[in-house]
């Protein structure tokens, strides 16, 4: 008798559910369900929030924590679309590059509170009662708190791509589009989650002023975390406090297992070296999806049509400036830089013609005075930053298994609102009588100084296996291996956080130069205390010419030390 064949399988065992499709379900879907939750809270008109909207009861903790990440996640999207758009133009067109990174060194240094002013009133009139138009202002608050450094590492990263992989891709033909996607983005990754991940932390001091929105007379006050700790504050209450930094400390842990660690896990493909790392970091989360079945084979189409777009043979409108196939125009370029000085020339004459109505050059000599004893402030506290967190950085960066258990652990340190620490400086320098001209100066950092930290983390974890080889072979030790090897590794990364730290050092002079606690209020010397004291007093006029000295100092500073490091890194620290 002739053997029959068996006949084939109804439905290929490779695509049949599994447990592990089961608990990733679940997962999703609780995502989901807790967005379309968090959705229909923000469509619901002004008069449906309750009186008070905020409560200290701990009970309500949870949905303020859900309804506040919504918020900082919301905002986090859109500074990545940003980046992308701004860090590619900056760092692909030279011509864009002379507006760009000095307006964007302006925008960081600009008070975060003092884009609410502009934009409370343009949300508000967009949806007229909606709470979607107080939510749309509180995101945005929170994105100006988030965009400036992930654009700043992007962008950092773009121009230091390694030589032998731009060569890689000419030889290749790839188009810009391609290569953006392709080249640019996988080595900026590593830094850009890292930066990521600390701005996502860094939200959380702005979510504590952003989420009470006041227009005209009226204050409309969103539940969140941010809403109830200011409460908190107002009074006087420690205990809620506790419970709200618990509860930051609890959300926190959760988007970082459920997002970021995955995230860091599975961008580990993208680390540019010749060898395997030594240690791969993990996640279970990835792991989780990774075991599925019937997940993996739905997302077999998304993942196709992701290769197919970033295949397209787009030539973007602008391209390297070593790559370009003839010299940039002499007249074009002077032309452009007529049109910027004629520009910046009519935005200064707009604001003397403001400020010269009431002020004098008296009141410009003293702003400029106070500005410089803020200067002075930044600088020391830059440094002394640096000679803790670098050491730090790398030790941390070097060793994938301590830095998933630092990660979070970092990530709540930088989302600890520094605010709550004023009461604690105030009631130390009253008691022993200190100085608080310099005593309150730590404030300007104690939220800032991260920056480097993270940044000098992920250049330590994206330094190359096969370096670190060469180094240990030629006997590099001590201070020869720091000079010769990790420091120039980590070098473009440092100044990345350097920079967002110094202009978050500035922003932050103006609550850090006035502390207070119930009816005790300390004021140190500084351009940060003169621009609160002004917005106080409803002193507009001085109010501008207190930012507008700000935005000088911050840019002059930038462009004479920040600048002509960052090319000293392109021209000798270059990889490749």
């Amino acid at each position: 008798m002739r053997a029959q064949k068996p006949s084939p399988p109804l439905l290929d065992r490779r695509l049949l559910p599994n447990f592990w499709d089961f608990v990733a379900l679940v997962l999703i879907v609780g995502a989901l369900v807790l967005v379309v939750y968090g959705g229909e809270q923000i469509n619901v008109p002004l008069s449906a929030l309750d009186s008070p909207p905020v409560s200290l009861d701990p009970a309500n903790l949870p949905e303020y924590a859900l309804r506040t990440t919504l918020r900082m996640l919301t905002a986090i999207v859109c500074s990545l679309v940003f980046t992308f758009l701004y860090a590619a133009l900056a760092a692909k067109s030279r011509r864009a590059e002379m507006v760009l990174i000095p307006l964007l060194d302006i925008l960081q240094s600009v008070p975060i509170l003092g884009f609410l002013t502009f934009t409370v009133v343009f949300f508000m009139n967009l949806f007229p009662g909606r709470v979607l138009g107080a939510e749309l202002a509180c995101v945005f608050a929170i994105f100006t708190s988030q965009a400036w450094n992930m654009t700043f590492s992007m962008y950092q990263s773009m121009r230091n791509v390694p030589k032998d992989l731009e060569e890689a891709s000419q030889s290749f033909h790839l188009s810009g589009w391609q290569r953006f996607w392709r080249l640019d983005v996988p080595f900026a990754m590593p830094g850009l989650i890292w930066n990521t991940m600390m701005s996502m932390s860094g939200g959380w001091f702005f979510v504590v002023a952003s989420e009470a929105i006041t227009v005209g007379n009226a204050t409309v006050t969103l539940p969140g975390i941010g809403s109830y700790v200011a409460l908190g504050i107002q009074q006087q209450n420690l205990q809620a406090i506790g419970y709200a930094i618990l509860a930051m400390l609890f959300v926190i842990i959760v988007y970082d297992q459920l997002l970021f660690r995955p995230i860091v896990a599975w961008a580990d493909k993208f680390r540019f070296e010749q060898t395997a790392s030594g240690t791969e970091p993990s996640s279970w989360v990835l792991d989780l999806f990774r075991r599925t079945r019937a997940l993996r084979a739905l997302s077999v189409p998304f993942a196709a049509a992701s290769r197919s777009i970033s295949n397209l043979q787009i030539a973007l409108p602008f391209r390297l400036r070593k790559s370009a196939a003839r010299k940039p125009s002499r007249a074009i370029d002077a032309l452009w830089l007529v049109l910027i000085v004629a520009g910046c020339g009519y935005a200064s004459w707009k604001v003397y013609q403001y400020l010269s109505a009431t002020l004098g050059v008296t009141d410009v000599l003293g702003a400029v005075g106070l500005g410089l004893i803020t200067l002075a402030r930044v600088a020391v506290l830059i440094v002394l930053a640096s000679l803790i967190w670098v050491p730090i950085g790398v030790w941390i960066g070097l060793r994938p298994k301590l830095a998933e258990r630092a990660q979070p652990v970092a990530q709540f340190l930088a989302a600890f609102p520094a605010n709550l620490a004023f009461p604690v400086f105030v009631v130390v320098i009253v008691r022993f009588g200190l100085n608080a001209d310099i005593w309150l100066s730590p404030l300007m950092i104690l939220g800032t100084q991260w920056y480097i930290l993270f940044n000098v983390i992920a250049g330590a974890s994206a330094f190359p296996t096969d370096l670190r080889e060469a180094a240990s072979s030629f006997h590099l030790t001590g201070w020869r291996w720091w000079t010769k090897a990790i420091l120039p590794g980590i070098f473009p990364y440092y100044i990345t956080g350097a920079i967002t730290a110094s202009g978050g050092s500035w922003n932050a002079s103006i609550v850090a130069e006035v502390a207070s606690w119930g009816d005790t209020q300390l004021t140190a010397t500084g351009l940060g205390a003169y621009i609160a004291t002004a917005t106080t007093a409803g002193d507009f006029p001085r109010v501008v010419l207190g930012i507008a000295v700000m935005c000088i100092l911050v840019t002059l500073f930038n462009r004479l030390l920040w600048r002509p490091l960052y090319a000293f890194g392109e021209r000798r620290l270059r990889l490749g």
